[in-house]
């Protein structure tokens, strides 16, 4: 049932996304020609595919700690791999999300782009940075134990204020370096780049990212580390 779950949700949620904002909307990404239902359901995916990676570590973060309380009381056990098993669950799911775009890319044009096989590349950057802030808040939330409900409301947030539903054009230029500010809008724009429209990626910008990410995650760590020795005292 889980790996079927986790097949029909993103399906789901891509049809239903699909109808609101084509349909009833009548939404256009606006590359110029005709552009099919199909073609705007994959680009606004792949948006979606980025958005699930972070909404879905960050919301679990905040309760990894008060959900495995037994754990707290092992001196012998690394509390600090819980975030990174549920990164990996996570990458799972994305993963599960990526094949079925992949397949339906493959179906409506008869091939496989070969830019696709940078993705991984194109995602490390925000695997990493997700990583770093699921270790703060998975710390905050022995301390601050309402910080779950802040953080899916964060999420949710994100996900209009990033360029998932519409292009960046779309705004108005002065608009449009806030939109930036969004962690999602870079990693979104530069997988829609090599899994559908076969350019590569900004190599400098994902850089820059990663960088921004390391340090992101090894303050998270240290976070991380040196409050986890109060966990048992609160919990």
């Amino acid at each position: 049932m889980g790996m079927a779950w986790s097949f029909f949700n993103p399906l789901f949620m891509l049809l239903v996304y699909t109808f609101v904002f084509s349909v009833v909307f009548k939404a256009r990404w606006g590359g110029g020609g005709e552009e099919t239902k199909a073609q705007f359901a994959m680009v606004l995916f792949v948006g979606t595919i980025v958005h699930g990676l972070l909404a879905e570590a960050l919301n679990r973060a905040p309760s990894l700690i008060l959900s495995n309380v037994n754990y707290v009381k092992k001196v012998v056990f690394p509390l600090e791999i819980l975030p990174v098993v549920t990164m990996g669950s996570t990458l799972f799911h994305s993963l599960v999300s990526l094949v079925v775009l992949l397949l339906a890319f493959v179906i409506l044009n008869g091939y496989l782009l070969w830019t696709a096989l940078l993705t991984p590349l194109v995602l490390l950057p925000l695997v990493i940075l997700v990583l770093g802030l699921a270790w703060f808040l998975a710390s905050l939330g022995v301390f601050l134990r309402d910080v779950g409900q802040t953080i899916g409301i964060l999420t949710t947030v994100m996900l209009f204020l990033a360029p998932v539903f519409y292009p960046v054009t779309a705004l108005p230029e002065d608009l449009r370096p806030w939109l930036m500010l969004n962690p999602l809008t870079f990693i979104i724009e530069q997988a829609r780049e090599v899994l559908i429209f076969g350019r590569l990626p900004n190599w400098l910008g994902l850089g820059i990212y990663t960088g921004f990410s390391a340090v992101v995650a090894w303050a998270g760590f240290a976070w991380f580390k040196k409050t986890s020795k109060g966990f048992s005292d609160v919990l």
